[in-house]
């Protein structure tokens, strides 16, 4: 598995990692599936303490035990449950970083997180006291290098121009391209690295699965006629799955995509992409002319 470096950071990721929020809540099986991964080469795993109200860190945190100095670990803050109401509120404030963090790291049964993000952001979020809580478990070992997971160009603007990140993650696919206008370019000019979520968009680049409905910018049958043209690109070792994933790999800025899977035929699906050339430019040119080169429509 090629390994690639995040932003200026020490870390070395795998340029396919594992996206946690679709292993399910089956200690077993989740457990399994991180193994499986983690002896083929992957080193990133990525979870939130929102996935499965921190069921998911719990899963991963058993998974990684006896196996911590092979994974670089990346988890999310930022959605903070409030005791006796439904759901999650946005709260990125610094108090509540610097305690969601223990929390964090004693579902995940570890002394330090090697990638924190913050899992979404606004404009209008008290952005420098974020970063100082950041900055602050850096200081402090609990964190080695901190990120944002955000879809708003303003607030990823914000990030890049007054915080050290070393990583924006972002969705990027084929039927996902907005972040070709402004994101990458920026990061890419900045020494950031994009970790690409999405990869197959939920299923609707899997190969061996037929949507049944479309997604943003994609009725179902635009997206089955794109699904159509790209299976002329499939050769023999090389589905619509691999060529998804290569096409988000080949994205300039794009350190590593982290691609869920429920199944272990999923896993070894996705992990197959890691074992196929590169696309070529002509490939890639026809992948482009296909598929709409989709622009952010808000948070510009």
């Amino acid at each position: 598995m090629k390994k690639n470096q995040l932003g200026n950071s020490d870390l070395i990721v795998s340029e396919i990692g594992l996206g946690c929020m679709s292993l399910g809540t089956d200690e077993g099986k989740a457990v399994s599936l991180i193994h499986e991964a983690l002896d083929r080469g992957v080193n990133l795993l990525d979870t939130s303490d929102l996935y499965d109200s921190g069921r998911n860190e719990e899963l991963v945190g058993k998974a990684i035990r006896g196996r911590r100095d092979r994974v670089i670990l990346a988890t999310k803050a930022g959605n903070r449950r409030i005791p006796g109401q439904e759901g999650w509120v946005w709260d990125p404030s610094k108090a509540y970083i610097l305690s969601a963090v223990k929390d964090s790291l004693r579902r995940l049964g570890t002394d330090y997180i090697d990638l924190y993000q913050l899992h979404g952001g606004t404009i209008d979020d008290p952005i420098d006291d974020t970063i100082e809580a950041f900055e602050q478990l850096k200081q402090e070992g609990l964190i080695r290098e901190y990120g944002i997971s955000s879809i708003r160009p303003n607030v990823i603007r914000e990030y890049v121009s007054r915080s050290s990140i070393v990583s924006v993650m972002n969705p990027i696919s084929i039927v996902d391209r907005r972040a070709e206008e402004t994101v990458l370019p920026l990061l890419r000019e900045k020494g950031i690295s994009a970790i690409a979520r999405g990869p197959l968009a939920s299923g609707a680049l899997a190969a061996g699965r037929e949507p049944v409905k479309g997604v943003p910018d994609y009725e179902l049958s635009e997206l089955q006629e794109l699904r159509s043209r790209l299976k002329q690109l499939e050769t023999p070792g090389r589905n619509l799955t691999q060529l998804a994933i290569r096409f988000t790999l080949s994205q300039p800025a794009v350190a590593t995509a982290v691609p869920g899977a429920s199944s272990r035929e999923q896993l070894l699906q996705n992990l197959a992409a890691a074992d196929i050339p590169e696309l070529n430019e002509e490939e890639l040119g026809l992948i482009r002319q296909w598929s709409k080169p989709n622009l952010y429509r808000q948070h510009r």
